[in-house]
């Protein structure tokens, strides 16, 4: 038969072999992987384009229809038929027969995953690679009767595997990718957040402390989680050491440090901490309103006295420590940062440095000692004065008028009497009084603005002078006289904004009631002869104005800052009274030696002196100041000059000793 012949048929044996195990082999159970358990892919189906699945054939069939293709091969005699795992495609081939190679392409399989062999298998059986692994078939089932050829053979079959057990974790050879580290963080300070709410009313009971400032730092501590703001598992942050090292230098501002005592806790007693903390925070803001002058409230000392105090908030203190880099000079600079305070503070750490330790005589209690009395501590009194001894125990006129001296510098009433309060008075050292001395002079600066303005006017009204100072230098100066002691020129500060010419004088309730009332009831032409002008109100009342003049109360120019008090500068016709050297002498207004020289520094370069003198006597006029003057009035009868000195002012009004007694009955 000739070769070609011979190679169609062996083509058309194999091709209908497969076709005939197709169904067979899609009954099957899908193959596993013996090793793993894994699913294999499942083998495709071989499907001729454009052909049916062939039925089983015949000779009879086939002769029936020649033009049918024929799947023939060479059987044997009396040969059995064989299913296809039966056949034995390397069996020799008859003789006078050559072997024909079937060309049958090879199955594409995905690659094995490495990951997929089990840890434990040694080297020796490792898998062949893909590539080169012989493809094995899934037993087959028994196939139906089919005439196969007995030139087409198939490989022995393998000894069928072991049945695959469970599937088992099985360590992977290649590497987990690398998660990313998950850090949860703990806002610092949280633990103490329990401890900071049960221990908060407890913390905050800090003597002179207002009930307001409690709840501010109560929200402060409640808008930070109750987190601390001082403290942490070591104890003192930096910041709440800053703070404890100034609270413990209050005493170099006049301040007591015993109004600012921190509590002893434990590092192990986390409520103690918590309280520590919130303790902290109250005194710090203690501090700050005390150092702005909220020890005392000057209004309840004396009506005349009305500064505007510029007291912080609790929220603002707590703001400006916890976010400062020093919160020590944060709360320091609560203080007043004006010259002459640093001076005073200065003269205070010098006036402890040298304290008279020297032991007085103590001069026991008893009645008051008025001048003509007889008292056996008559002697010591004259001892402590300073006064030659004396057998006699008459308290004599010498010792009286020795005893006021004395009580006018400790800022007594210096009556000459031996009272309770004197006593206490010559019970302490010089030093000491002069230390008080300076605290409550250091307290009346605390009652003014932190800033003076750049521009300002100060009257000192205990020295009875007028001064413009412009960046710290005095520019102008004059002599000024201040209202009487019982119609006393009042404390407090301002703006002046205009100034008025050839002005009017209304005279005040005050003085209308005193003076004019009972001048007017003797002879009703008492106010007409001194230039008065008396008109009815709508109310019934009168109204009594002055009108410009020479003669006006006013005299020609007055300095308007609008007040409650109803007082300001002005000019007077009365200008020989300058010359005496206690000058308290008007009713509450403060009156100004050569006032257009002051007008030159009020007014600008626009108004001169000269330009101003050309309205007097043309009617009222009021000018406008470029921008609003600071202007303060002042009390203070202690004055440390530049060079350490201390100068003293007599106390006039008694302000100063109302300050120094008010702080030693809070202390």
């Amino acid at each position: 038969m000739p070769r070609r012949h011979w190679a169609n048929l062996t083509s058309a044996s194999a091709l209908a072999i497969m076709l005939s195990c197709a169904p067979v082999l899609a009954e099957s159970p899908l193959a596993t992987d013996p090793a793993t358990g894994v699913p294999l892919p499942e083998t495709p189906q071989l499907k001729p384009l454009g052909v049916e699945k062939p039925a089983p054939t015949s000779q009879a069939a086939t002769a029936a229809d020649p033009a049918r293709d024929i799947v023939t091969g060479t059987v044997a005699s009396g040969a059995k038929l064989r299913g296809a795992a039966e056949v034995d495609a390397t069996a020799p081939v008859e003789a006078g027969q050559e072997p024909v190679a079937l060309d049958i392409p090879p199955v594409d399989l995905p690659p094995l995953d490495p990951a997929l062999v089990p840890a434990s298998k040694s080297s020796e059986s490792a898998p062949v690679p893909a590539e080169t692994a012989p493809v094995q078939a899934a037993p087959a089932q028994p196939a139906p009767d089919t005439v196969v050829p007995a030139s087409v053979t198939t490989p022995p079959a393998e000894a069928a595997p072991a049945a695959p057990g469970p599937l088992q974790a099985i360590e992977s050879l290649v590497p987990p990718p690398e998660m990313p580290k998950v850090v949860i963080t703990v806002p610092p300070g949280l633990e103490f957040a329990a401890d900071i709410a049960a221990q908060a009313g407890e913390a905050l009971a800090v003597r002179r402390l207002g009930e307001r400032e409690r709840a501010e730092i109560l929200a402060a501590y409640q808008a930070n989680e109750n987190r601390p703001f001082w403290i942490d598992a070591k104890g003192w942050t930096a910041a709440g050491k800053h703070i404890v090292s100034q609270l413990e230098r209050a005493a170099d501002d006049g301040l007591r440090p015993g109004d600012y005592s921190l509590p002893v806790f434990e590092l192990s007693d986390k409520a103690k901490l918590a309280a520590a903390d919130i303790r902290l925070s109250a005194l710090a803001v203690l501090y700050a309103r005390d150092a702005r002058g909220g020890r005392l409230d000057p209004r309840r000392l004396s009506k005349l006295i009305t500064p505007t105090l510029y007291l912080p908030s609790a929220t603002e203190v707590l703001s400006e420590l916890a976010g400062a880099p020093d919160a020590g000079k944060v709360l320091a600079a609560y203080n007043p940062p004006h010259e002459q305070y640093r001076r005073l503070k200065a003269k205070l750490a010098e006036l402890r440095e040298h304290l008279d330790d020297t032991p007085l005589a103590r001069i026991p209690a008893g009645p008051a000692l008025k001048l003509g009395m007889r008292d056996e501590r008559v002697p010591l009194v004259r001892a402590r004065l300073g006064l030659g001894p004396s057998d006699d125990s008459v308290f004599d006129r010498s010792t009286s008028l020795a005893l006021a001296d004395f009580q006018k510098k400790a800022g007594l009433p210096a009556n000459g009497i031996l009272s309770e309060r004197t006593v206490a008075a010559l019970g302490k050292p010089a030093t000491a009084r002069g230390e008080e001395d300076i605290i409550a002079q250091m307290e009346r600066w605390r009652w003014l603005p932190p800033d003076l303005g750049a521009k300002h006017i100060m009257v000192n009204v205990p020295e009875m002078r007028v001064r413009v100072i412009r960046d710290g230098q005095v520019i102008h100066e004059a002599r000024a006289i201040i209202g009487k002691p019982d119609s006393a020129t009042p404390i407090f500060s301002h703006k002046m904004d205009h100034v008025i010419v050839n002005p009017s004088w209304y005279v005040p309730p005050s003085i209308l009631k005193k003076e004019f009332l009972p001048g007017l009831a003797a002879d009703p032409d008492y106010a007409a002869k001194r230039g008065y002008i008396v008109t009815r109100t709508k109310g019934g009342g009168i109204s009594v104005r002055q009108p410009p003049g020479e003669r006006n109360a006013l005299g020609w120019i007055k300095f308007m800052f609008p007040n409650e008090h109803a007082v300001y500068l002005h000019d007077t016709p009365s200008r020989r009274l300058f010359a005496a050297d206690k000058r308290a002498f008007s009713h509450g207004c403060v009156r100004v030696e050569n006032p257009f020289a002051l007008a030159d520094q009020v007014l600008g370069p626009d108004w001169t002196s000269e330009r101003l003198k050309k309205l007097i006597g043309k009617g009222e006029r009021r000018i406008n100041l470029p921008q609003p003057l600071p202007i303060h009035l002042v009390y203070n009868t202690i004055v440390v000059g530049a060079d350490g000195q201390i100068t003293r002012f007599d106390d006039v009004y008694g302000f100063h000793r109302l300050v120094r007694q008010a702080l030693e009955q809070q202390g």
